[in-house]
């Protein structure tokens, strides 16, 4: 009852504070269009009085005293009339600081009308003033009234001019002549906080080069933007093609990094449709809008509706993978959502996060770890989840390959304590979170991974109650450890930026993908799969660090020295997504696919479990033959971490 006066109460003050809003709106509208108004009525009396005098040249002495009082008797009404037509036409609901075709039109119509209602008024009032008095008084009416409203638009821009000492600090490029262009032109123009100037804008239709939109040139197509961008000292290149596919999208962004520029971009095409392109919703071009492959969609209708009501726990709900499936499952309404997460501070970050956009979800955050048998057959005891995703894991490859027991005691028997109180605790699904380095692998991370999905495929055969299935993807963009992080990091420190080997391929995804193509597998899954993402094309390493440091606005080996280290222990040059004996098969979403399960002697591979266990637990040297007697396909190089000595 608390949380929903609590809830009340808010509605109440969002309320009351929609109504003051709409109140003093109101208040700044009458103000406003009573100014206006007032304007319009020096205007009319002006031009008609100007059009007398033209008509006698200027000689008010010459003009007939008849006239005089036809004007007098017939200027109020005349401008009453014309004040009414101008309030129907909506000429006193415009913007004037975004003035454009339509306020023009706006103007255009309510003159049309106004034609026949002068004819009557003149036949009312039995006006008998010269000809040219009608004509001429009617024109400068026009031009007065269209003047005065565009004229406010140009001083705002003139304004904005001088209050930046002539030249704004930010000079713009805009790549799109289209919609949005315009509506950020209008904006940039008329803003008195945005502190920038939009210098040229680019656009590939040949019909438009010279031509001008909003006052702003367009100055050529996409392979004129390095040299505008020198002739018109661009600092900040913003993308505004709300309509282009992805692959001219992305040829228009390689070119733009070629200029050293700062690269924004509008977020898509909805917003045009919706008319919300703003200034304030630019965002950075992030390297994601480099790869080169359209974003992965998922039926999110089926994905919300498979978890809808279940309570489900995410282990390692604190890191890169673990947290966007919080924030995604949060989005589905469940029962009930549960964190396992052994780090603190993450744990900590992403329960604010959620508490603050879900705050009616019932949220449980609890610190533990996976490989603490007691820890987690309680946490599965006392909350009965319906799915688990299991996240939890180390997974950098070099600190692994110094601490090689520890990938065995976290991934491997973290893996299968989780899944044994799974089963024992009446789980519907536990899906793994695994990584295509578990495919021959080089290094102990991969190949403790590959055991993982082992694992999970032994469990998935010995209980039928449990559906036990694991997920397989590449490189994530912008996740804890990797790549993009650190080169961020590094050309922030002015390099070097450091790659392995020039030739190194991996594959990669955003995070929200690869999070969502998770949930929609484990809506796929019936039990002992192995699903794979596709990934698209593979990105060379070098060439997104290079891209990197272009889109940062330096170039590479100029302003960023780029270095190559060598690959380090257990690294290989590429990865792969599906070893050979596994097959593939479809599924309903052709972006995920099945690896076909291999056949395994159970009681020998527990067998193994449990010299495994033995040797890391008594930190043995020898983990890695251990392993590989399990994972033949894992290919390592004998360097022992620790030299015994004698004294």
């Amino acid at each position: 009852m608390t949380h929903l006066r609590c809830i009340l109460r808010k509605a109440g003050e969002e309320r009351e504070s929609m109504k003051k809003m709409r109140i003093r709106g109101t208040k700044e509208w009458k103000e406003k269009a009573i100014l206006v108004g007032t304007l319009d009525l020096v205007t009319i009396l002006g031009s008609y009085f100007l059009a007398l005098l033209l008509r006698f040249d200027f000689l008010f002495s010459s003009i007939d005293p008849s006239y005089v009082e036809g004007f007098l008797r017939s200027i109020l009404p005349w401008a009453a009339v014309t004040i009414a037509v101008f309030y129907f036409c909506r000429l006193y609901h415009s913007i004037w600081s975004l003035a454009s075709t339509a306020e023009l039109l706006a103007i255009l119509r309510a003159y049309l009308i106004l034609l026949p209602v002068y004819w009557v008024l003149k036949v009312v009032l039995k006006l008998h003033m010269p000809r040219s008095y009608y004509v001429v008084g009617f024109i400068i009416n026009f031009c007065m009234t269209t003047g005065m409203r565009f004229s406010y638009r140009v001083l705002r821009t003139q304004i904005n001019d001088i209050r930046h000492g002539g030249r704004a600090v930010e000079r713009i490029m805009l790549i799109g002549g289209g919609a949005a262009g315009q509506m950020l032109i209008k904006e940039m123009q008329n803003s008195s906080r945005v502190n920038a100037k939009i210098c040229c804008v680019i656009d590939d239709n040949p019909n438009k080069k010279g031509r001008f939109i909003e006052g702003i040139e367009i100055v050529g197509n996409r392979y004129d933007i390095v040299n505008m961008a020198k002739k018109y000292r661009i600092d900040t290149i913003i993308y505004a093609i709300p309509s282009n596919d992805l692959k001219e999208r992305t040829a228009i962004l390689n070119i733009c990094k070629e200029t050293q520029c700062r690269l924004r971009t509008i977020p898509g095409m909805y917003q045009l449709v919706n008319d919300e392109v703003r200034v304030s919703m630019l965002r950075d071009v992030d390297i994601a809008d480099l790869l080169g492959r359209e974003q992965v969609s998922v039926n999110n209708d089926e994905i919300l509706t498979s978890i809808k009501g279940l309570t489900v726990l995410v282990t390692g709900g604190g890191g890169s993978i673990g947290s966007e499936l919080c924030r995604q499952i949060a989005k589905a309404n469940p029962r009930q959502l549960i964190i396992f997460e052994i780090y603190e501070n993450n744990a900590y970050e992403i329960q604010q996060e959620l508490k603050r956009r879900y705050p009616e979800l019932n949220l449980v955050t609890l610190i533990g770890s996976v490989r603490n048998t007691s820890r987690i057959n309680d946490v599965m005891k006392t909350y009965r989840p319906d799915v688990v995703f299991h996240a939890a894991a180390h997974k950098h490859v070099p600190l692994m390959e110094d601490s090689p027991n520890e990938a065995i005691k976290n991934n491997v028997f973290g893996t299968y304590k989780t899944a044994m109180a799974a089963a024992e605790n009446g789980v519907h699904k536990f899906v793994l979170i695994s990584t295509d380095k578990a495919v021959n692998p080089t290094n102990i991370m991969g190949a403790s991974k590959r055991l993982c999905e082992m694992v999970v495929q032994m469990m998935d055969r010995r209980y039928a109650d449990t559906s036990f299935v694991a997920v397989r993807f590449g490189n994530v963009l912008g996740s804890n450890g990797s790549v993009i992080p650190l080169f961020k990091k590094q050309i922030a420190e002015g390099g070097p930026v450091t790659v392995t080997d020039k030739r190194v391929i991996r594959y990669f995804m955003t995070i929200p993908e690869a999070v969502s193509l998770v949930l929609q597998a484990a809506y796929y899954a019936t039990g002992g799969e192995i699903f794979i993402l596709e990934m698209g094309d593979p990105v060379k390493i070098d060439d997104m660090a290079r891209n990197l440091i272009r889109l940062s606005g330096f170039t590479p080996d100029v302003d960023i020295p780029i270095v190559y280290t060598g690959l380090r222990p257990g690294e290989k040059l590429y990865e792969e997504l599906l070893m050979g004996e596994e097959g593939m098969q479809e599924t309903a979403n052709r972006k995920i696919h099945i690896g076909k399960p291999i056949e395994m002697d159970d009681a020998w591979f527990m067998d193994k479990l449990r010299e495994l266990d033995e040797a890391s637990r008594a930190e043995s040297d020898d983990i890695r033959r251990l392993v590989s007697e399990v994972v033949p396909t894992y290919h390592y190089q004998n360097t022992r971490q620790k030299e015994k000595t004698t004294v």
